[in-house]
């Protein structure tokens, strides 16, 4: 998620970038017929059309509701990422939470990457794997060991290429080289440009170290402490799918056709399928998103991989789902799976933020002298304060003992002794969506989030406009469960301690209006997180998976739908549980590893 809301002018052009062969007309490809059709060219959607091309037996289609990535500044300059954000984006989904009863009954944006690269290419880039509890209990909830830590490690590595940040500082004691990979596909770095605040951060840790100790390397399985932030950035530029899984050399590949600006309506079973489980083996979309419909067909699997929203969008559309519910909306069941679009587990967070006595904070590019420099810093050498986003250092934290007698009434929603309560993003600038005072001024926020929710919410459809092509309802549910609510007023709480260390005393002034206001009880406490709460944009959840014979989920372990043959369901909303931390990462090794479960079966 964004740690900044202003948008930043961009006055140069883009660097140059090199043509990618892509159809954006269906009348432009070869054919309609493939072996493997794959729905969203997202995170998972270019990892699994990689990996299957690699065998030239296999035809393999991706179909991607936006455009092509190439040639758009603000996707390639780190810094530059809230441009993305804008309002009448082309490159997000012009999605909409219903009202949220948990935040002051508020609609909000709910940001979805509608880009080749998905997320990948709209995203804040950190690069967060969750922990290794978070992948133990996927296995013991699925009843498959090959979703563990352990059996999922060489999968985030066979992602992972750790590159030089664009500085080339030494990154002595700010990661741990041994549980990384240098030779993978995702470009993976630390900071690449030096803010003076950084050893304010790190003092802290040995300050209180008790409270907040310093994490080497928060990727390695254990999240708990403070860490410095990895990006998916290579040579201070982002690394999305689409520029590494779907890269010019793999793009050339003739067995492999990415066609864009198609939006997938429904998935449709055989027309001569016989028996009582149904296989689906076609794809419907359409270009104009009016009347024109096509079917493209798949001879060995359709992959579904449109995301936590577009995934269960798509099943429903395509009568799988909740029986009565499909029925009473003049759909057709053919699947009857009620977990569909259920289970949406989604992240809160709140932005706070505090003066700062500095004049060397992001918001120093705020203007168009300052950024003409900048990028043409950037344009030269990839290097300078636009190749990292805001954000610096990441803290996943457990509860202090005296928080910890709420699980006396109720059970733990993190997944173990590993994983973190809440998260801190720590950052050199102003928070997510907080309006800067009038009269500017120089800014750090310490973002807070319950990295482990207890609440649910859903994705269904939308029975006012019940087109294909329209929004379905999503509701994160934010702040439903009274959990979530204590989480993030214990994450608030110590975030003012983090900052009432001596190594940000003259440093960090008194905090903006709303959140001293805040800090003078826990009726303001609260009343300010649900004034300002929104979503960390890491939903999960909505397709999951379960043990083989589960009468509730909807993909097996082995990521093939239930209670149907040929489709199979590869993308984040697979997660039983959202991981604490950041989906990116997980969802890249998801698609690795169900990459292989795809060649396995047709090996």
């Amino acid at each position: 998620m964004s740690l900044s809301n202003r948008l930043i002018p961009v006055v140069l052009a883009a660097a140059a970038v090199v043509n990618a062969k892509l159809y954006t007309a269906m009348a432009q490809l070869p054919g309609l017929n493939y072996d493997f059709v794959i729905i969203g060219g997202g995170a998972a959607g270019n990892v699994v059309a990689n990996r299957l091309t690699e065998n030239p037996n296999f035809q393999v289609l991706v179909i991607e509701a936006g455009p092509s990535n190439e040639g758009i500044l603000e996707e390639q300059v780190p810094a530059l990422a809230l441009n993305l954000y804008a309002e009448d984006s082309p490159y997000l989904w012009p999605y909409m939470t219903t009202p949220q009863v948990g935040a002051n009954n508020a609609s909000q944006r709910f940001l979805r990457g509608r880009i080749l690269g998905g997320g990948t290419g709209v995203n804040e880039m950190f690069y967060s794997r969750g922990s290794s509890d978070d992948f133990d209990r996927y296995a013991n909830v699925s009843g498959d060991q090959g979703w563990s830590w352990d059996a999922m490690l060489p999968y985030f590595l066979k992602n992972e290429k750790w590159v030089a940040p664009a500085d080339h500082h030494n990154e002595t004691g700010q990661f741990d080289p041994k549980f990384h990979n240098f030779t993978g596909m995702n470009s993976v770095s630390l900071a690449g440009y030096q803010w003076p605040m950084f050893s304010r951060v790190i003092q802290t840790t040995q300050e209180m170290p008790d409270e907040f100790p310093f994490n080497l390397d928060y990727n390695s399985g254990n999240t708990i402490g403070v860490g410095w932030v990895q990006y998916t950035i290579g040579n201070g530029t982002r690394s999305s799918s689409a520029s590494s899984y779907l890269g010019p050399q793999f793009m050339n590949r003739t067995n492999l056709h990415v066609l864009v600006n198609t939006q997938v309506s429904r998935v449709l079973p055989a027309t001569s399928g016989k028996g009582k489980t149904p296989h689906f083996n076609r794809v419907e979309f359409s270009q104009d998103l009016k009347s024109a419909l096509f079917v493209a067909t798949a001879s060995k699997e359709v992959i579904l991989s449109a995301g936590a929203i577009g995934t269960p969008h798509i099943l429903m559309n395509s009568g799988i789902g909740d029986k009565k519910t499909l029925t009473k909306l003049g759909i057709k069941s053919l699947i009857d799976l009620p977990s569909v679009g259920q289970n949406f587990t989604e992240q809160p967070l709140v932005p706070n933020s505090w003066f700062a006595n500095s004049t060397d904070t992001y918001e120093n590019f705020n203007n168009e002298t300052q950024l003409d420099i900048d990028l043409a810093m950037w344009n030269q050498s990839r290097t300078g304060p636009l190749v990292s986003p805001i954000g610096q250092h990441l803290a996943f934290l457990r509860f202090p003992k005296e928080n910890s007698s709420i699980f006396e009434t109720r059970e733990d929603p993190s997944a173990g002794p590993n994983t973190g309560h809440y998260e801190l993003e720590i950052a050199n600038g102003i928070g997510l969506l907080t309006p800067i005072p009038a009269g500017d001024g120089h800014f750090i926020s310490v973002q807070t989030v319950c990295a482990a929710p207890a609440s649910r919410g859903s994705v269904t459809l939308n029975t006012t406009h019940p087109s294909p092509f329209n929004s379905p309802l999503i509701d994160p549910a934010l702040l439903m469960d009274s959990y979530d609510l204590f989480a993030l007023k214990v994450a608030i709480q110590q975030a003012v301690k983090f900052l009432s260390a001596d190594a940000w005393q003259g440093y960090v002034l008194e905090p903006l209006d709303d959140l001293a206001q805040a800090l003078t009880s826990d009726e303001a406490l609260e009343a300010y997180i649900r004034q300002t709460v929104v979503a960390n944009e890491h939903p999960v959840g909505t397709a999951a998976m379960s043990p083989k014979n589960a009468d509730w989920g909807v993909v097996d372990p082995d990521l093939l739908m239930k209670k149907a043959t040929g489709l199979r369901i590869i993308d984040a909303s697979i997660m039983p549980y959202v991981p604490s931390g950041h989906s990116q990462a997980p969802t890249y090794a998801v698609a690795e590893r169900g990459a292989d479960l795809v060649k396995a079966t047709w090996a």
